[in-house]
């Protein structure tokens, strides 16, 4: 239908609706709705009884399996929390293999004596449930006629209460495994990747003379980037309803060449979702501590504080599903995918991560300067080895069909994993792998012009947004993450890696203490030998230059630049090596994940094609061939010609990419992948490029697609 002028103003009109007004003032500690809907450790020990509230509390802290006996009582207290709240349901939330979350709702009344019903809960329900396990995907591990799988209760992320205008839901975050004990889900092996690198990293901090830590945690905090859509120019877009991205458009006008949007003033109607927003997330527990307008138009980010890895993703998980619902009040509608817009930046989601221990000490945190601390020293080595030899596998836990658009477009870190390091500390690196200069420089201190102003201590270096994998002062920031993924798989490889590494350094230290030598010249022995082997995966420089994809390649570090190339490396012998070693993944679940992510790129990539074919078909080739009837009567024929054949041109690539999309037969896993990218994609740009075309000559009220620049900017 042609688009006329009041859509584009009607869409681009709202107001508030006034539920601010009167709201309390959140300056009184006791109004902060922080956690509020959350069975925290303060709502436990309020509600359970003191014996019991002390046995769960000593079970999570040593990370010990939990007391059946224990469930009643907490079920039992858990249950009278949520009715109190408004709940009438509950589900056990869980994270399949799709990459979102899954929940079956049940009814806490079951039907009483004389009409009337009973509300129950009792810990066997806590505990474990029985969802159907046939149609999610499983990699073959399970066949679609078996179809018992469980849900188990994990008591290391809370509880919490999902409001609803009708109403209220009590949520369990649980873990989801087959019937023959196979992990179905994200929170199975991510759990077993962080008790894999407790025990290794203790076993090192035993070896330099720590005897107090207990267990060591990995953290996380994930900065999310997302763009708002009004909800009309959504609808409008086809493309955008079933893939998330637009498949046709054209650079607008006006972009982000300006660098005005970034960090600029909040739209009153975007500040009031993000407002919202936040005031959700906070009631869930969610740590959320910046909000800001982020490079391309209608794009943003929101940033919580660093959380335990199990939790930190679990939230990530929730902190999607509140900003895409919460969107939705406002008219918007909030898009997840990587690269929504071609030629405008897209989205990530950069993955800040480190590992601390029960007593608070943080094992990447330098002391005064990086090499006075010997325990800092070994970890941070420990990261670099890891990192450059499962470089392969870091690159595949972020792939996606999205991620193949993103990575290396000017506003995200290429494929090439590599990690920045910083000045000062590739300075110490480096002194000690060479044996000359000294490593421990005083500390800089960056002067601000002003006697009034105090002096700041300097970063060990400045930030290199171009690294997908950069040291930012007591945490690695692993930015390669797309806006879309969770963050349980990046992490689950992270902590598996590391442990490994930790341990392969923790047998040489051990190996030269027994042997008389001192621990701290001990360190350093191995951080010379460690950074020497593996300081090619360390660069410092302009990762989007081109010149240094033809030093990567003589480094010898892999550019995995699509998905398909990428994924292989879930299986190589050395990932399996790790995974069965550590016992997060066995060789069957890896398996099974790699067919998984393989059916998953190959069924978007044809969503995308048949989208695609569709709306060239009905949308933008009537619209062509209207343009040219309407050449044809007003009798002015000057580009006749050129729409004739753009048309004709249109019609051929149409028929190019139909026959791209039929069944590939007998093909099956990367086959199928790679057909999916070498013959669909390229009739898909084929088409994209002839309607491109098109879109400069045909008159802009003949256009049936939401433009860019109607899209991209909301007041």
């Amino acid at each position: 239908m042609t688009r006329i002028r009041q859509q584009n103003v009607t869409a681009a009109q709202w107001s508030s609706n006034g539920e601010a007004l009167g709201a309390l003032d959140l300056t009184l500690p006791e109004n902060d709705p922080f956690g509020a809907n959350v069975f925290s450790v303060a709502v436990q020990r309020e509600r359970l009884p003191a014996d019991v509230f002390e046995k769960l509390q000593a079970t999570l802290a040593d990370g010990e399996a939990l007391d059946p006996s224990l469930a009643d009582a907490v079920a039992e207290a858990m249950k009278e929390w949520a009715l109190e709240s408004g709940a009438t349901h509950f589900t056990h939330m869980f994270q399949p293999l799709t990459g979102s979350t899954a929940e079956k709702h049940d009814s806490f009344f079951d039907p009483g004596e004389e009409g009337t019903v009973l509300a129950g809960f009792s810990g066997k329900e806590l505990i474990q449930g029985e969802p159907d396990a046939s149609s999610f995907p499983t990699g073959g591990v399970r066949a679609t006629f078996e179809a018992r799988g469980y849900t188990a209760w994990d008591p290391t992320s809370p509880a919490f209460i999902l409001e609803n205008p009708n109403g209220a839901l009590l949520c369990i975050p649980t873990a989801f495994a087959s019937w023959t004990g196979e992990a179905l889900d994200a929170k199975i092996p991510l759990l077993r990747s962080m008790d894999a690198l407790s025990r290794s990293a203790i076993k090192a901090l035993r070896l330099l003379g720590d005897e107090e830590s207990k267990r060591v945690f990995t953290t996380v905090g994930a900065e999310q980037e997302y763009f708002l859509i009004d909800e009309q120019y959504f609808f409008e877009r086809p493309d955008l309803i079933s893939t998330g991205r637009t498949l046709f458009g054209a650079k607008p006008p006006k972009g982000h060449e300006l660098d005005d949007h970034y960090f600029g003033s909040i739209p009153e109607r975007i500040l009031a979702c993000m407002l919202e927003s936040e005031l959700e997330m906070r009631k869930l527990g969610i740590p959320v501590k910046t909000r800001h307008n982020e490079v391309a138009p209608n794009q943003y980010e929101i940033a919580p504080v660093f959380e335990n890895s199990n939790v930190g993703s679990d939230h990530q998980q929730l902190m999607m599903q509140v900003l895409e619902s919460v969107a939705r009040r406002y008219g918007l509608v909030c898009l997840l995918h990587e690269k929504p817009f071609a030629g405008v930046n897209g989205s990530g989601k950069h993955n800040n991560w480190s590992m601390g221990t029960d007593t608070g000490s943080n094992l990447l945190e330098p002391g005064d300067t990086p090499a006075d601390n010997v325990h800092f020293l070994f970890f941070c080595a420990a990261v670099i080895q890891a990192v450059n030899k499962h470089q392969g596998l870091l690159r595949a836990s972020v792939a996606n069909i999205g991620q193949d658009h993103r990575l290396g477009a000017n506003e995200a870190p290429p494929a090439i994993i590599s990690i920045f390091l910083g000045a000062e500390l590739e300075k110490v690196f480096e002194a000690i792998s060479s044996g000359e200069g000294d490593p421990h420089t005083p500390a800089s201190f960056l002067e601000l012009g002003a006697t009034v102003l105090p002096a700041l201590p300097m970063h060990g270096g400045d930030r290199n947004r171009t690294s997908p994998f950069a040291f930012t002062g007591n945490k690695f920031e692993f930015r390669a993450l797309g806006s879309s993924e969770s963050l349980a798989f990046p992490n689950t490889v992270l902590n598996t890696i590391v442990a490994e590494a930790i341990d392969e350094l923790a047998d040489e230290l051990e190996a030269k203490t027994s042997g008389g030598t001192d621990i701290a010249e001990a360190v350093i022995e191995i951080v010379k030998e460690s950074y020497s082997a593996n300081k090619r995966v360390c660069f410092g420089g302009d990762n989007y230059d081109e010149a240094w994809h033809a030093e990567a390649e003589q480094r010898g570090l892999k550019n995995l630049r699509t998905t398909p190339d990428a994924l292989p490396e879930v299986l190589s012998d050395q990932t399996v090596a790790a995974f069965e070693n550590y016992k997060v993944l066995s060789k069957r679940e890896l398996e099974s994940r790699y067919e998984v992510w393989i059916e998953q790129y190959w069924l978007r990539a044809n969503i995308e094609a048949e989208t695609t074919f569709s709306i060239a078909k009905t949308m933008i080739l009537p619209a062509a061939l209207r343009h040219l009837a309407l050449i044809g009567e007003s009798g002015v024929s000057a580009i006749e010609g050129e729409v004739r054949g753009l048309v004709d041109e249109l019609v051929a690539a149409l028929g190019e990419l139909e026959a791209a999309n039929e069944d590939p037969g007998d093909l099956e896993g990367m086959d199928m992948a790679l057909h999916a990218r070498d013959k669909q994609l390229a009739a898909m740009d084929s088409v994209r490029e002839v309607a491109d075309k098109l879109e400069k000559v045909v008159a802009d009220d003949l256009w049936p697609l939401p433009k860019y620049e109607e899209m991209l900017f909301i007041k």
